[in-house]
């Protein structure tokens, strides 16, 4: 069984040479690293064209005219040739057997479409080292329970994956790419959630083992969706694609009950009315109103381009 590792990147050399050294410490080689890049990323560039960024790994280079993370993705899935095909971020370090397990685990089971596992957070000089058996799912209200970098236990089927460490078989994916409607500067946030959950829905089976981990330092982002501050355009374009997924991957009763749901209770990432009811009378109201409003105009934008 071939497996290739696709890792997009964008004008971060030092995280991606780190993601290299990563792979080339594997206990069983990758059969193919596809690194997509920008043409006009010259910092990427140079640091692939140092000998020991690449080292002894068979690595080509598929560059990418368009931006954001979802045309990278698609560009690196038309590119690779393995029969599984391995995706984590340049700001993630695979540990040493990830390779190995990844093999073991398509080749163990033949309905496995997807795999994914832990990515052990590096933040502000620590690990987050918390424990949430509950990971990778959608409850009926259409809440998402993530928990990727926490989870424990043994392997598990889940209901979405999470991008920086996940990898699908070749076969699940054939005729699906990464949904070039999501909006967003550069992450277009829960693209992976979309892409995971259409390989369920086509049958296939998701899974979830914390043993498949890696190492994940959250670089800088260059677009409105920063880490430490998003701006309210960010946060609509979010609930937009949230919820344009939603409706596409749900049953009718599922997706309806998920709508008014967000719009009445919500979460603090996506705030509803009875969230924002009870910030008015903080010191937050005023920004927690902003963001309600910027999640619901997302969210009817959503809700219109789906039914067009």
């Amino acid at each position: 069984m071939k497996v290739t590792v696709l890792v997009p990147t964008f004008r971060r050399p030092g995280d991606l040479t780190r993601c290299l050294a990563a792979l080339q410490r594997q206990s069983r080689a990758p059969d193919e690293v596809v690194v997509v890049a920008r043409p006009d990323d010259t910092a990427t560039h140079a640091c692939l064209r140092e000998p020991a960024v690449a080292g002894g790994l068979p690595l080509s280079v598929a560059l990418v005219e368009a931006p954001g993370q979802v045309a990278a993705l698609n560009r690196g899935l038309d590119a690779a040739s393995g029969d599984v095909i391995a995706i984590t971020d340049d700001d993630a370090a695979p540990h040493p057997d990830w390779v190995a397990r990844i093999a073991a685990a398509f080749e163990g089971d033949p309905r496995l479409g997807a795999l994914g596992g832990r990515d052990w957070v590096h933040e502000k000089g620590r690990v987050l080292d918390g424990q949430r058996p509950l990971v990778g799912k959608l409850t009926p209200s259409g809440k998402i329970i993530g928990n990727h970098h926490l989870g424990v236990g043994g392997a598990r089927e889940v209901d979405l994956l999470k991008g920086a460490n996940m990898s699908y078989r070749r076969a699940a994916i054939r005729h699906i790419r990464f949904d070039a409607r999501l909006r967003g500067a550069g992450a277009q946030v829960h693209n992976d959630m979309a892409f995971s959950m259409s390989v369920k829905n086509a049958g296939w089976k998701l899974v979830y083992d914390p043993c498949v981990a890696v190492d994940h330092f959250p670089a800088e982002r260059f677009d409105d969706d920063r880490r430490d501050a998003q701006t309210m355009m960010a946060v609509r374009n979010a609930a937009y694609n949230l919820h344009l997924i939603l409706r596409d991957h749900l049953p009718p009763l599922r997706r309806e009950a998920a709508w008014w749901w967000y719009a009445l209770v919500g979460t603090k990432v996506y705030p509803g009315f009875a969230q924002v009811v009870v910030a008015l009378l903080s010191k937050q109201g005023r920004a927690r109103l902003s963001r309600w409003r910027a999640v619901r105009i997302g969210a009817h934008e959503a809700r219109r381009a789906a039914a067009s």
